[in-house]
């Protein structure tokens, strides 16, 4: 009864990156994952390559299927659409397996090891990365043009753009003491990233400098790079973000696989580095971790292979005394499973929200979402990861369900 009789996955056209999995079992239970970006080429792994296997095979293997399914003869040790695949029914596996025994995921996983998680946000607007592919992503992303008015109160990021000391007035009000935002990204596109002039170094700082002046140190600030930089551009920003002591510079580097790079990189400036979203699985991390080049680990459960991986890397990261955080700019059911693996892992430091999604997009597509009070995400306590995706979901005009079974 607890073998795996069909897989669908659902897609909608309006948010084209994000990609739904649902499990069911022959005794009726049903578990969601999710993933992100290149949402119809992972269905297609899925369906055409993962489904003549998987389906039939018992749901409680958690560890065999992991173990399978993150060793492809290509696509492995990277985000490649074969791990994403992987990871979004992982996380669905341990879905179903919270529900069959009544409890939240990060029981299953072991227990929590703290009563609430604290968050940091990622100061995006509502659509900042609604659309943006897996290449040339710097081009893709929202760019705040000159002028350009707020959406709604959480158009985050026009407003680290214009008053980003307003802007931390405003999350600290909310309990937020931690914040991220990437005012220099506007200047990579000329040189590709080889090269940031003066202007756009201190334009860039005045955002920082503006929050250091506003609220001071109650607000701990963190500078994302979204991985769009070479070594010499991304050191001059490192050394220029020396001045107002920000709490990490995360993804600095075009490739965050680079260990020599990077290691280049901590030696020439003592901002913290975090790393990286981008990675997958545990060898990537093990290398880029024991060669010291990263002062914290982010992971991504939908992209990284799952929990089942996510929570091997967080006990790698542990044993190199490493904090490690998860990612979330993605969609729901990827927080859910982030917050779940951050409540059970004692060396997790934050886990990562997007407010303005969390106020918007992500209430239309899933049931429940976490709960934020002063700064902190309540511990889940539902069983399974915690939410469903909507019934109006699988009817909209825009939606894709394919089945396998």
């Amino acid at each position: 009864m607890t073998e795996i009789k069909k897989i669908k996955t659902i897609r909608i056209k309006d948010r084209p990156n994000i990609l739904w999995v649902e499990l069911e079992t022959a005794e009726g239970i049903v578990g969601l994952g999710e993933t992100w970006r290149g949402a119809s080429a992972v269905e297609g792994v899925i369906h055409d390559d993962i489904a003549p296997w998987l389906l039939g095979r018992d749901s409680r293997a958690i560890e065999r299927i992991s173990n399978v399914l993150l060793n492809p003869y290509v696509g492995f040790h990277s985000a490649s659409a074969e791990v994403r695949a992987a990871s979004a029914i992982d996380i669905a596996l341990w879905d179903i397996f919270g529900k069959r025994h009544g409890i939240p995921v990060c029981e299953a996983l072991g227990g929590a090891s703290r009563d609430k998680v604290r968050v940091y946000n990622t100061c995006s607007g509502y659509s900042f990365n609604a659309k943006s592919s897996s290449y040339d992503t710097a081009s893709t992303r929202r760019t705040i043009k000159k002028g350009e008015k707020p959406a709604g109160p959480y158009d985050d990021q026009v407003a680290f753009m214009t008053d980003a000391g307003k802007l931390a007035k405003n999350l600290l009000a909310e309990g937020y003491t931690a914040m991220k935002i990437w005012p220099f990204d506007m200047w990579a596109t000329g040189s590709y990233g080889c090269d940031i002039t003066d202007e756009g170094i201190e334009r860039g700082m005045d955002a920082f400098r503006k929050i250091r002046d506003a609220v001071g140190g109650k607000m701990q600030i963190m500078c994302e790079m979204h991985s769009i930089w070479k070594l010499p551009a991304a050191l001059k920003i490192c050394r220029a973000l020396e001045e107002v002591g920000v709490f990490w510079a995360e993804d600095c580097l075009c490739k965050m696989d680079d260990k020599q790079a990077l290691r280049e990189l901590r030696s020439k400036t003592s901002t913290p580095i975090c790393g990286s979203e981008t990675l997958s699985g545990m060898t990537s991390f093990r290398e880029m971790i024991s060669e010291g080049a990263f002062d914290y680990v982010m992971l991504d459960t939908g992209w990284c292979g799952g929990l089942s991986e996510g929570r091997k890397i967080a006990a790698l990261a542990d044993s190199f005394c490493k904090p490690f955080a998860p990612h979330d700019c993605t969609g729901p059911v990827q927080l859910w499973a982030g917050l779940h693996l951050a409540a059970h892992a004692s060396n997790a430091l934050f886990q990562e929200v997007v407010r303005a999604n969390l106020a918007s997009w992500y209430k239309d597509l899933v049931t429940e979402l976490p709960q934020i009070s002063d700064g902190y995400a309540a511990v889940p306590t539902a069983p399974g990861i915690g939410t469903e995706l909507r019934p109006e979901v699988y009817t909209r005009p825009d939606a894709v369900v394919r089945v396998s079974e």
